[in-house]
């Protein structure tokens, strides 16, 4: 399975007739199924990200996109496996989908595009130190990594482990690995930099950023992942936005699915329950091309969907009762 989220646009923005991502919107939305009411769990950026991979709702911290690099403080464990308390690192006992396939015997990596490109941070595994300020919340110009949109360096079971170095890599690494099978992991986790992810219009480099930069970033590096061996084998690819925009005329705090309340924050959606409707395009030879599903979804669903592919239970939220995981409905052909 291969996900790559992009940033910050409503439904009509990146779907919607007129829509600036013309690739995503004409070329590969034709390649698969595009679920209408697909939604965002919160506001701002991180609390979407850690949804996706773990089922923990937001919290003050995560939902300010954990602009100092704190350890979550734990009260105590609330219902659907919710760590309760504030912060943004998770102690080593909340557990992820890194977790989960890694206990399974299977493989997963995060790639990040720009990771690499700072004289100074590390190569791999790149986050600031517990404590410290998060400098990446700004793109620089030749390294607009933002250690927010990865979602694996907050959870200390991953951070703190010699298996962090090994999958969570820059973008570049992707190239060797779609070469084969073997060399594919199970589950390819794809950030895009500021700029490419549409976050940024313009971006610091003169690039023009928003839909048309991330549209770039689909056209380049899809038709790759579409042509491996391993998508080719039975391969799954899901494009999604983390949120919808949160102020301006698109702006969009609603949720969907059954999802509990959070136990830590009143509102995920800050002015509102959730994160807008983002839409996602399934692609897989499982699902017919050119269709519509209007089922709602959100970022829990989409990791529960990644756990019943792979046989495994259900964290967090992704747990909560009445929501939807893809089922026959998305794997229709």
């Amino acid at each position: 399975m291969f996900i790559i989220n992009l940033e910050n646009k409503s439904y009509d923005q990146s779907w919607g007739a007129g829509s600036a991502a013309t690739y995503l919107n004409g070329t590969l939305r034709a390649k698969g199924q595009l679920l209408t009411h697909y939604y965002g769990i919160g506001h701002a950026s991180l609390d979407n990200y850690i949804a996706q991979i773990s089922g923990q709702a937001p919290n003050p911290s995560t939902q300010g996109d954990c602009t100092v690099f704190s350890d979550f403080r734990a009260t105590g464990t609330g219902d659907n496996g919710q760590a309760l308390g504030s912060g943004c690192v998770y102690p080593a006992g909340v557990p992820t989908i890194a977790a989960q396939l890694t206990a399974a015997g299977l493989s997963w990596k995060s790639y990040q595009e720009d990771m690499a490109d700072s004289p100074l941070a590390p190569k791999t595994c790149r986050h600031p130190a517990i404590g410290s300020p998060d400098l990446t919340l700004l793109a620089r110009k030749g390294d607009q990594y933002a250690t927010r949109h990865n979602p694996f360096v907050y959870f200390h079971a991953i951070i703190d482990s010699p298996l962090c170095d090994q999958a969570v890599v820059p973008l570049d690494q992707l190239t060797t690995d779609l070469a084969s099978s073997t060399g594919t992991a199970n589950l390819s986790y794809i950030t895009p930099n500021l700029c490419h992810d549409g976050h940024d219009e313009p971006c610091v480099d003169g690039q023009p950023g928003g839909l048309v930069s991330s549209d770039r970033f689909l056209a380049d590096w899809v038709p790759r992942i579409l042509a491996s061996p391993a998508f080719q084998t039975d391969g799954t690819l899901i494009v999604t936005f983390d949120e919808a925009e949160l102020t301006g005329p698109n702006a969009d705090s609603s949720a969907c699915c059954n999802t509990p309340p959070s136990p830590n924050t009143a509102h995920p959606g800050i002015t509102g329950p959730g994160g807008g409707r983002v839409g996602a395009l399934v692609v897989s030879a499982r699902t017919k091309g050119a269709t519509t599903n209007d089922r709602p979804y959100n970022h829990y669903s989409l990791l529960c969907s990644v756990e019943d592919v792979f046989g495994l239970s259900h964290l967090g939220f992704a747990g909560a009762p009445g929501l939807n995981c893809f089922g026959p409905d998305v794997y229709d052909a």
